[in-house]
């Protein structure tokens, strides 16, 4: 079988970083992919076709770029290594016409720095940023339908995780106002060059809109008064959903001990005991805490709002 990426093996990897003159670079968590195998699966499950538009952030030397530019219509990379960018015009070349290299910092991304609003994020994320980087994402651009990320295991076990479980916790709550996991695959570190020290995963995230009680999709003022009560619920994730919530907003400022001190208020407008702890509330309970808070830091104040 043709190989979806030449560059997906050991040997073409050493080979494209030595006639660069580059090494790996441990300090930006770099782990060439080099399993072929891997790639179709990824390709698989991101499900890409002609007419997407794909945000890729790290490619590295293009292996998965590739097989991105083969099953897609347009890729936008994101690289941060100012040494890769003429490594990839070489090993792009042929799909010069329907590849852009963006050199930034992914955390610095702009919706302004793409020639097109993504459809769809596939990446072998750097490790570091991985988890920021894909809720950043989904906040970012509207129109993302799915994120399909190569990511280390302990995130997208944290991306997946059900209430009640150890790794549910408020980032969990914050990637799920945008996506829901919708498949994943191990990988172990074998498939990588040089082999990281962790178990790998990808896992595909799809965009699913949050609605209100009225059935209208959720605002971004909504979805930010959520992530808001997701931070405040887990800040001391072992107390109670009073005790976590007071310790949150009374090291605030001046309108967050406003509404530390209206909490009871909150936990009765949204229909929540307090002396629950963050891990066992539902997606839509925080949503309803998310209306609350809103409600109650208008009253306290329009900085607190």
């Amino acid at each position: 079988m043709e190989r979806l990426s030449p560059l997906a093996s050991p040997s073409a990897t050493r080979a494209v970083l030595e006639a660069h003159g580059l090494s790996t670079k441990y300090s930006l968590g770099q782990n060439f992919l080099v399993n072929d195998a891997i790639l179709r699966k990824i390709v698989a499950l991101a499900e890409l076709s002609p007419e997407d538009e794909v945000l890729e952030i790290g490619p590295g030397i293009g292996t998965l770029t590739v097989a991105l530019l083969k099953c897609a219509g347009r890729v936008a990379s994101v690289e941060r290594d100012a040494d890769l960018p003429a490594v990839l015009a070489e090993t792009l070349a042929p799909w010069a016409d329907r590849f852009t290299l963006v050199e930034k910092d992914a955390l610095d991304l702009a919706a302004a720095d793409l020639p097109f609003s993504p459809t769809k994020l596939v990446a072998n994320l750097p490790y570091a940023v991985a988890a920021t980087v894909v809720l950043d994402c989904f906040e970012r651009f509207s129109g993302l339908e799915s994120a399909t990320v190569m990511v280390q295991k302990e995130v997208a076990d944290r991306m997946a995780a059900d209430p009640g479980s150890k790794n549910y916790g408020a980032y969990t709550v914050k990637l799920r106002l945008y996506a829901e996991p919708a498949g994943r695959f191990a990988v172990g570190p074998g498939n990588f060059f040089p082999p990281p020290r962790v178990e790998s995963a990808v896992v595909r995230l799809d965009r699913r809109p949050l609605r209100d009680s009225a059935g209208d999709p959720l605002d971004a003022r909504a979805l930010r008064a959520a992530c808001i009560m997701a931070d405040a619920a887990f800040a001391t994730r072992r107390k109670t959903l009073a005790n976590s919530c007071k310790t949150y907003f009374a090291g605030r400022g001046r309108e967050g001990t406003r509404v530390a001190a209206a909490l009871p208020q909150l936990f009765e407008c949204a229909g929540i005991d307090p002396a629950q702890r963050g891990e066992t509330l539902s997606l839509g309970a925080f949503v309803r805490l998310g209306a609350a808070y809103r409600q109650v830091a208008e009253e306290c104040g329009p900085s607190c709002a």
